[in-house]
This record gives structure tokens, sequence and C-alpha cells, in this order.
């Protein structure tokens, strides 16, 4: 089993690089309605709306919004597709976004940041005509749609728009998120000094976008799922990152998967990490549940 030094080594990750130029990307989600929230310089950027039976403009409901994964290069909505069907079945109004990425816009880390607040402003600022109440949106995302979900919760700056209406979730779902992304004060360094290649990724100092820096009191209330045998992004860093949460005085339950890899939550590989996948489902749940915002079944 690898120790402490070993996994620090991997802090500094990047993610998978995504090498294809997705030329033909134009996700297709059958079921949803398709909005625009944002209009970049790249083009519009489209958020998918699963609504609850029996929803009507008006209505006061929780709502979540997902950002997919894929190392700020590639990636697409599709992939939170089951997640949003399931928050839908329970009564939240749920969406997946598209967002900005390297392989299709020639972006940064950074602007995966703006957007995804954008998507959050844009679910608050049309909370009347979506059926939402502005004061229950989720956020939440995998690997770096989790770093991106957890960015719009802690992190300042990167706004655009009417920044008299608040970006900031209030509660967080994130699953094997990428949450450290430079060296941490009183943990362990990483052997290798990625900052250079961290830099060029983000667009900015890497600790600028590392959310467990910029953790403080008041934070949204947080669930975090993640693989104890994830190689990507090293499991130690979202006990870290608990730590930093806990000790700040905010709410934030780590749930490890022992044998786990990175993406294990992805609900469409092998019966066991099916099984690990709904287990995520049915806790996500309970911890809506104990923010009122979802009845016991």
């Amino acid at each position: 089993m690898p120790n402490l030094q070993q996994l620090a080594a991997g802090l500094l990750f990047v993610l998978p690089v995504i090498c294809c130029a997705q030329k033909n990307y134009s996700p297709q989600i059958a079921g949803a309605e398709k909005l625009i929230y944002k209009t970049t310089p790249q083009g519009d950027l489209g958020m998918w709306i699963f609504r609850p039976e029996g929803w009507k403009a008006g209505d006061d409901r929780p709502a979540a919004v997902f950002f997919f994964g894929g190392g700020w290069k590639g990636g697409s909505p599709n992939q939170f597709v089951p997640h949003a069907k399931l928050l839908a079945s329970r009564g939240m109004v749920a969406a997946v976004a598209d967002y900005r990425v390297a392989s299709r816009h020639k972006t940064l880390a950074k602007d995966c940041v703006e957007d995804c607040k954008s998507a959050v402003r844009y679910l608050r600022e049309h909370a009347a005509d979506q059926g939402i109440d502005p004061d229950r949106i989720l956020a939440g995302g995998g690997s770096a749609g989790g770093h991106t979900a957890a960015c719009t919760a802690l992190i300042k700056g990167f706004e655009v728009g009417d920044t008299t209406i608040s970006s900031i979730p209030n509660a967080l779902v994130l699953y094997n998120p990428a949450l450290a992304l430079a060296p941490v004060e009183g943990k362990p360094a990483p052997e290798e000094d990625r900052s250079e290649e961290m830099r060029e990724r983000m667009g900015v100092e890497a600790e600028v976008l590392s959310p467990i820096h910029h953790v403080q009191s008041g934070a949204p209330p947080t669930i975090i799922f993640h693989g104890k045998d994830d190689k990507t992004v090293p499991y130690v860093s979202a006990e870290w990152f608990t730590e930093a949460m806990t000790e700040a005085g905010n709410r934030c339950d780590l749930y490890g998967f022992d044998g786990e890899g990175h993406g294990f939550f992805n609900n469409r590989k092998a019966d066991a990490e099916h099984m690990a996948s709904q287990a995520c489902n049915e806790k996500l749940d309970a911890f809506l549940v104990t923010l009122g915002w979802l009845e016991t079944q």
C-alpha cells in the first residue's frame, strides 16, 4: 500500500489529457430542455434541465447543476445525466451544464471555473421561471468538474455578468474531485515540482484555483465520494480537504470506497462498481434529506 509521501507525489496531478479535438461534439440529451446560459467569444454554452413530474414555473424546488470531468480539456455533460434524472425523480430541478474546455475552445482551467460560476448564477437569476428555490442550489461534478464545482463555492473572482446575483451554491456534491492543486502547509510535499505545468493548465498560479487553500467558515455543506485506489486524484487529498473544512466549522461528509479507482461512480461499468455508484446515490439522497431538501423515501 503506498505511503503518504508516495501519494503526495501525485498530489500536483495532471488529469488525463483528452487528445481528440472532438470536432463533431454536439451533446444530444433526451428528456431535457436545452437552455443557453452563457454566450462566450468561443460560442454559446448550453444547460440541459430535467424537471420533475408536476413541475410548474413559480415552484420553489431545490435544484442541482452538474459539471463533467475531463481534465479541463474535454468531456461531455452526458456524464451526469443519470444523476440529474435521479434527482428529478425525487422532485428536484436538475441540470447538466456544458463549459469551455481546451480541446474545443482553446481555453484554460480559469475559464472553466468562470463558466461554472455563470451556470450557478443563471439558475439563481432565473429561479422563478425555472421553479427553483434560489437558496437551495446544489453544485456537483466529478474530477475536474468536481474541482470547478468546489471553486464555485470557495474561490473568489472569475466572475462575469450581474455579480449582484451570487454564484455560490448552497451545497456541494463532489466525486473524486481535484481539491489540492498546490502543496498544502503541514502535509507531505510532492517530490516533483509541477508548479509551472499547473500554471500553464490553470492560466493562473495553481494555488489561486486550489480549493483546499481557500477553505473558510461558512462554506456550503459538502459531500464527497472518492475511490481509495484513485491513482489520478489521491484519496489523501480528499481527507486533507475534509479535515480543513471540519476545522473551519463546515460540514463535509467524506465517503471512501475501498478498491475503487478514478471515476468509479459513473454507473455504467462492472457490477461491483455499479454497486458502489448505487451507494453514492443513496448517500447523496440521505445527505439531501438531512438538509431538508428532500423527504425520506
